[in-house]
Parts: C-alpha cells; structure tokens; sequence
C-alpha cells in the first residue's frame, strides 16, 4: 500500500485537535465532573492556545441518552470545532448499547464512544458496538491497565484511546504498563491529558513511537494551553509532532460511518464496509493500515 504524504504546509501549521473535553451538565451534582462542564472559558482559551478542533464527551450523568442528546445541540451549535463522543454505561445500558451509539451517530453526528470504568468498564456489547459502526473508543480504565490487556487482543479490530496514559492519580505503575501496551498492540493508543509526570509521555513516544500518542486535554476543567505546551516540550520534529497533535486522532475519526452509511448499520446491524476490509486484510487495528494523513482528509 503507498503511504499518502502530509504536505509542507500541514507540517508548519498542522491542525490542532484537543481529543479529550467534557462538555454539558451532570445530574449528580456531587464533584465539579457530574454537575457540569461549561464550555466558554475552555473554547477561549483553546482558541487562543491555537487548537482548531475539541472532541467532546458528556459530563457523568446517570442517562447517557440524555446527556448524549444534550452533546449534539452543544456540537450542533459550533460544528467547526467541536466532534461529539457518545457516551455509555456498560452495565446500567445493558441491552441497549447498540441502539443508543447508532442514535449519537444518527442524530448527533457522533464520531467515537467514551466508556469510563469509574461508570464500568467496556462490555462485550460495548466493543461489539464500536466494531460494527467502526469507532474509536475512549476508555478510561482508572488506573486498572490490566484491563487493556483483555480488551485489545478480544477486539483488534477496534481502536482504543487509554486517557491520561492510563491514570489521573499519578499512578506511575499503571503509566509503565500503558507505555507498555500501546507499544505491544497495534490497536491502542494513549492521550497526553493530565499526565504530571513529563517523563512518561517521553517514554511513551521512545517505546511506541509518535503514532499512538495522541494530544488530550481533559477540558474544561484542565487548561487545553498548558496541556498543549507538554507536547511542545517534546522536541518533536515537525512530522511526529503533527502526528500527535491532530494526525493520529483524525486516522482514527475518518473510518466512522456518515450519513446513509449509518442509516444502513443501524437498520441491519450489518456493516459491509468493515466486512470488506477484513476480507482484504487492512481492518482498522491492522499494522499495515496506518497511513499518513492525505491533504484532502485533513480537515474534517
């Protein structure tokens, strides 16, 4: 397969794309991320910062399909920079998962599934769900990487983000082993937000090379700027650093369906697409799949 090129001016001016911000309200209100997460503070400085798109996920809530619902009005009402993730609970929408992701994508224009195992970690149904509408899925696996182990090889066809390099604590074991896993599985990859420890996210890029790294932010609450200024600090050339920056998240966005595909996914649970490139060996976990960013995709 020829590697399709990303061009000089990407280069000098990649596309900034923060890949991990909380948007909408919670319904708990007992911690800052299940009362709400605001939106305008984040998007003026994300602007300033100069990063041009955010993927957004739900505050914790206990109806996802509520709070999916209220995702797509906040993605609707600034579409140029926001791309919504739906958000599922494995255990409490149990039965229902592929029903509620085909209607995030149907009527919310949702581009990935978030799974967070403070809720529960990622089901059967849940992978299912990614494999056949061919999404990314963000999981945090509260610093139980172990998890990723059983996940990755079940499903190597579906591409997995771990936030946080696998802990929001600090929790530098639970960094080694996802340092560890994105390295070993072509599948999964790890966002940069909220990890502390810099010395981590430079093992991540030495062991597993600037492809499975991807920039995060965990917005509104964390400065998407500051967060920002970590992978600036890395010293990458120009080309690893627009893979982490942008190039690596929109590999992974561009396999999910749009439009009449989705109607066609969700009416017969079937997707023809995935099947065929299974059939001819280059199915979204597969190491030969992984081509760089062409001009023409590189905005979404």
């Amino acid at each position: 397969m020829a590697k399709l090129m990303i061009t000089h001016s990407q280069l000098v001016h990649p596309q900034i794309i923060d890949c991990h911000c909380h948007a909408g309200k919670g319904d708990r209100m007992t911690a800052p991320w299940n009362t709400i997460a605001p939106l305008k503070s984040y998007l003026r400085r994300a602007r300033a910062a100069g990063i041009n798109k955010t993927i957004v996920i739900p505050a914790f809530h206990s109806n996802y399909d509520e709070a999916n619902a209220e995702l797509g009005r906040i993605v609707a009402r600034n579409p140029n920079r926001l791309i919504g993730f739906a958000f599922v609970h494995a255990k409490r929408d149990a039965g229902r998962i592929f029903d509620m992701v085909g209607r995030a994508l149907k009527n919310w224009g949702c581009r990935g599934i978030k799974v967070h195992g403070f809720d529960a970690m990622p089901s059967r149904e849940v992978c299912e769900a990614a494999r056949k509408f061919r999404l990314p899925m963000l999981v945090d696996v509260v610093s139980r990487p172990e998890v990723v182990d059983m996940l990755a090889p079940q499903y190597p066809d579906v591409n997995f983000i771990i936030p946080h390099l696998g802990s929001f604590t600090d929790d530098w074991k639970a960094h080694q082993q996802v340092i560890y896993q994105i390295a070993r599985y072509p599948n999964v990859h790890a966002d940069t937000s909220a990890v502390r420890q810099f010395d981590y996210l430079v093992q991540a890029i030495r062991r597993a090379g600037p492809r499975k790294l991807l920039f995060g932010s965990d917005g509104p609450w964390t400065h998407p700027g500051l967060e920002l200024h970590k992978i600036r600090l890395l010293g990458l050339p120009p080309d690893q650093r627009a893979m982490v920056l942008g190039g690596n998240v929109l590999r992974l966005l561009r396999r999910a369906p749009r439009g009449a595909e989705v109607t066609e996914i969700t009416s017969s649970g079937q997707n023809t697409r995935y099947e065929t490139l299974v059939s001819e060996g280059v199915a979204p976990g597969s190491r030969d799949n992984l081509p760089l960013i062409p001009e023409s995709e590189y905005h979404l």
